[in-house]
């Protein structure tokens, strides 16, 4: 009798556990359905350069131990358009890195690019926290003199004609920062892992309806991908208004959007390749850095972002796995015969074995939104669906990264940037 009571409590475990992430990953992937179906308002597309542009603009690199990125970054910058010297500088700014990053920004220059103007950057002003980028973003902008100001990360690649096209869509739509995705790109396994799953997130969670809106509170903005006019940036205080901050690109939107200037969200997978992290370690140092501060450093936004990544993308995957383990270890304890499965099917006694049964192939049935998650955020964001079967892994590890983050940002504990310490005074 202790048995077969434990054995429907097996059943009803499963029953639930399968309806949880069945239902959590499905409503999931149904709200990405509209996110597809708006995509296309949002997604600039390059154009080419009309025969009045006039603009001055300035390109700018802050780099910090960039010695993988750099030089593709820059020679990708100055590849990308016809514009002279007149119209365009690209300004990088070596952060004191520590690693071979201005021995090549030196190199680069020495080709003779008139465009290209290199800084070695100095110290922070005693007294006064300065975090992140912004340090070397303000020491270009004192030497910047453009109409607009491209700010973009060393892991950034930008594609011709990317430069005019976001001047030139900015200035006709009267946008005072133009900022969004460009397409992500994966090399190492750790990356196909977690990527992903972070796009699907902030696919669904920053849609460029919401933050174009000045009334609704979700914010955000991709720190490799920023044009500003520089009006605009002026008078919300750039780079220097927010010394202190580690996610100063969502707090420079922050500031537009509170000046009651205008910002466009949009899809610039069109307009250049982003790489973020090319080793498991700088992606897991890279998020566990910004994730908790990037839901402002409330614990309830944290703990529930990881506790969607659990559900939706790792619970169906361990359904399978539990669904299967539970229906064998019925099987096996049978007590009838050689075949308890015939015996079942004879007998009609072995009600608890159909039940696991139809559990595990509903398990497996249920992991199709897994596939469809992967295929609309492709539409998106153009990231394509590989390795999309490591979804499981990959949700434990955005989890985990969200815990992390949590503890590294409130505790001080392991929080760093290349070496960098980052806790809060």
């Amino acid at each position: 009798m202790g048995s077969e009571i434990f054995g429907w409590v097996m059943v009803a475990s499963s029953a639930g556990l399968v309806t949880i992430g069945g239902f959590v990953s499905s409503v999931f992937a149904g709200r990405l359905i509209p996110v597809v179906q708006n995509a296309s308002k949002y997604r600039l597309m390059r154009s080419s350069l009309p025969p009045n542009f006039a603009d001055r603009v300035d390109v700018m690199i802050p780099a910090y131990n960039e010695a993988d990125n750099i030089e593709a970054c820059v020679r990708s910058v100055l590849n990308s358009t016809n514009l002279s010297s007149k119209q365009l500088s690209v300004w990088v700014v070596d952060d004191q890195s520590s690693d071979r990053t201005w021995d090549i920004l030196t190199k680069l220059d020495q080709e003779g690019d008139d465009r290209l103007q290199i800084i070695q950057g100095g110290d922070r002003p005693t007294g006064e926290v300065w975090m992140g980028k912004n340090w070397a973003c303000a020491q270009a902008m004192d030497r910047a003199t453009g109409d607009y100001v491209l700010f973009i990360d060393a892991d950034v690649q930008l594609k011709p004609g990317a430069i005019e096209t976001a001047v030139v869509a900015a200035k006709t739509n009267q946008w005072d920062l133009l900022t969004g995705w460009p397409t992500i790109v994966c090399g190492c396994l750790g990356e196909w892992i977690a990527q992903p799953i972070v796009a699907s997130m902030f696919a669904l969670a920053f849609q460029p309806a919401e933050i174009a809106d000045a009334q609704n509170e979700s914010m955000f903005a991709v720190g490799p991908f920023m044009l500003f006019r520089r009006s605009a940036y002026d008078r919300v205080g750039g780079h220097r208004a927010l010394r202190s901050e580690i996610v100063e690109d969502v707090e420079l939107a922050r500031a537009i959007q509170g000046a009651g200037l205008s910002l466009h969200f949009g899809y610039l997978g069109d307009l250049a390749l982003l790489r973020m992290y090319r080793t498991f370690g700088a992606l897991w140092e890279g998020w566990t850095k910004n994730w908790h501060l990037g839901s402002r450093r409330n614990t309830k936004a944290t703990l529930y972002s990881a506790t969607i990544a659990f559900l939706v993308f790792t619970l169906p995957w361990l359904n399978v796995g539990l669904t299967t383990n539970n229906l064998w270890q019925a099987i096996v304890s049978d007590p009838w015969a050689a075949d308890p499965l015939m015996t079942a099917y004879s007998t009609g006694n072995n009600l608890q074995i159909w039940c696991l049964g139809l559990l595990a192939i509903a398990s497996v049935i249920l992991l199709i939104p897994q596939w469809q998650i992967r295929q609309r955020v492709n539409k998106v964001m153009n990231l394509s669906a590989n390795y999309w079967w490591l979804s499981g892994i990959g949700g434990l590890v955005i989890a985990a990264i969200a815990l992390a983050s949590w503890v590294k940002t409130e505790t001080g504990w392991g929080w760093t940037w290349r070496g960098r310490s980052l806790k809060l005074k």
